[in-house]
């Protein structure tokens, strides 16, 4: 018989450096999950993608026990980081803070595929320049 499930919970921590303080700790300790048991799985699974915050979707069942899925990184961080940015543009019509070009933008939605609610890659490539125009970062051909 399956588990009942008790909740899920969506968490973003950077990929290796899962630890028991503030968000993970109190999030996961609230539903009597086991902190650091979490911790080192999120730690090991993520390990090669340092420097990277991913999202965490994990499933909570009745019997405290977890499954957790790891999501691929936010666009917003894949983009910051291909054109060098550290920061997004407080006024993107305005202000442009970077570039990337479209073989970039294609290399991005190759990782994101799985994650962005679109059939094909072209579609992909859209959802990313319009996020990319949003963070006033300029797409050249």
């Amino acid at each position: 018989m399956a588990k009942k499930v008790k909740t899920t919970i969506k968490l973003y921590c950077p990929a290796g450096q899962a630890n028991p303080a503030p968000p993970v700790g109190p999030a996961l300790g609230q539903h009597g999950v086991n902190i650091m048991d979490f911790c080192k799985q999120f730690n090991e699974r993520t390990r090669g993608k340092e420097g990277l915050t991913l999202p965490a979707i994990i499933t909570v069942y009745e019997d405290r026990t977890f499954d957790f899925i790891i999501k691929s990184p936010p666009s917003t961080i894949l983009l910051k980081r291909a054109c060098g940015v550290a920061k997004a543009s407080g006024e993107p019509n305005r202000v442009k803070v970077g570039k990337v070009t479209n073989a970039q933008l294609k290399e991005i939605a190759d990782e994101k595929m799985k994650d962005l609610n679109c059939k094909d890659m072209a579609g992909a490539i859209r959802i990313l320049k319009g996020t990319a125009q949003s963070m006033g970062i300029e797409v050249e051909a």
